[in-house]
């Protein structure tokens, strides 16, 4: 199977490119166009193309660099968080210099330096419902890289809806898998995972860790289907899926068909309601909670993540009882909180502590909330001498 149907999209821009290109040596991209099957037309595919990258992170630090040496003309970047030092051994996009930073910003001055022949566009805003449709059109192929299931829904449904093709990738601990999705050419991510996992039941790379050579990999594997859409070079990943598991080093290749039971995509939705993320509830701010403090409120701290994390940074005078000993603690009595007592709960960022206050309710707790942006949040807005991670 070889699919040229990105071509005539990208090879009309070259003679319509909205910013003026940059002189480039003229052996730059020699060891490619000399490529059996490759050619000039290929690389000029490359140079009209419009790719849009979401998430600035692992994966996309393995990917936007991989499309601007290959000499991609325009890579959008769409990601609002900003650069932490616990995102430095896997995003390779940032260096020290910009903790604190944009990713997009960060991002952009990488690419500038790797290739200023490709013109990046920042996007510092996060992937909605309300403007994923008119940003997916200002480009050929969409690439996601990001770390939660409802943007990975709202980009399938996105790319689906605009008609262009969706490569994605995910990441988690030691593994890794990538596949490729074009309505109208194949399945879609709907058709290989119809409904997401339980809010929660898959760990985030901030709580369950990764190794960044499985971003790297990962990455590697997303940017070359890209590079083969645009060429119309190779047979790309359309129907299957390749994981990767970096603990035996070996790769296993999963195909999957349409649905033919599927409802068709019509609209974009309500994607975290869609994917069981209900919006927070009996929640206390890092401002808020301060405060409480300060002023000598009588409060129990009760921290929900592993110990480890607590050995990094903890909030004084806090009960440790990770989540997944929570409901066995309670229900056998192993532990000495009250449920009369006024209880503030908090992990990384939030989530697992909503998790422990649905678990804390339903055996009675009548006085318990969780830290909005967990510990992190705190670090952030309270205390940042905290260490973060």
């Amino acid at each position: 199977m070889n699919l040229t149907g990105i071509h005539p999209v990208a090879t009309a821009r070259i003679a319509h490119m909205e910013h003026a290109p940059v002189p480039e040596p003229s052996d730059r991209y020699l060891r490619q166009v000399t490529l059996p099957g490759f050619g000039q037309q290929a690389q000029d595919s490359l140079r009209a193309a419009r790719v849009l990258v979401i998430g600035a992170g692992g994966l996309g630090s393995s990917t936007i660099p991989a499309l601007a040496a290959a000499g991609v003309g325009t890579i959008g970047i769409i990601d609002d968080d900003l650069v932490e030092s616990s995102n430095l051994h896997r995003q390779y996009l940032h260096s020290p210099a910009d903790v604190g930073r944009n990713k997009v910003d960060s991002a952009v001055a990488s690419i500038s330096a790797l290739n200023p022949a490709t013109h990046v566009v920042a996007h510092a805003t996060r992937l909605t419902s309300q403007n994923a449709l008119e940003i997916f059109a200002g480009y050929d192929v969409v690439l996601d890289g990001s770390d939660n299931f409802p943007t990975r829904y709202l980009a399938n449904d996105a790319a689906a809806l605009t008609g262009i093709p969706l490569v994605w990738g995910a990441v988690s601990q030691y593994a890794g898998q990538a596949g490729v999705c074009w309505a109208g050419h194949g399945p879609q991510y709907r058709d290989l995972f119809p409904t997401p996992p339980p809010a929660g039941s898959v760990l985030s790379c901030a709580v369950g860790g990764v190794l960044p050579t499985v971003c790297a990999v990962v990455g590697s594997i997303m940017a070359t289907e890209t590079i083969k859409l645009i060429t119309g070079v190779g047979a790309p990943l359309l129907g299957k899926v390749t994981t990767f598991d970096a603990l035996t080093g070996g790769f296993r290749e999963i195909a999957y068909g349409i649905d033919p039971t599927a409802e068709p995509i019509t609209g974009l939705i309500d994607y975290d309601l869609f994917c069981g993320i209900t919006p927070p509830r009996d929640t206390v701010t890092a401002d808020e909670l301060a405060s409480e403090i300060e002023s000598g409120a009588a409060l129990t701290l009760l921290d929900v993540r592993e110990t480890w994390e607590a050995e990094i940074a903890s909030l004084p005078g806090t009960v440790l009882l990770p989540l997944g000993s929570l409901e066995t603690a309670l229900e056998h009595g192993f532990t000495d909180l009250d449920p009369s007592d006024p209880i503030v709960v908090y992990c990384h960022h939030g989530v697992r502590s909503a998790t422990a206050l649905e678990i804390l309710e339903r055996f009675g707790f009548t006085a318990v909330r969780h830290l909005e942006g967990g510990i992190d949040a705190w670090a952030r807005r309270v205390d940042p001498t905290l260490a973060r991670y």
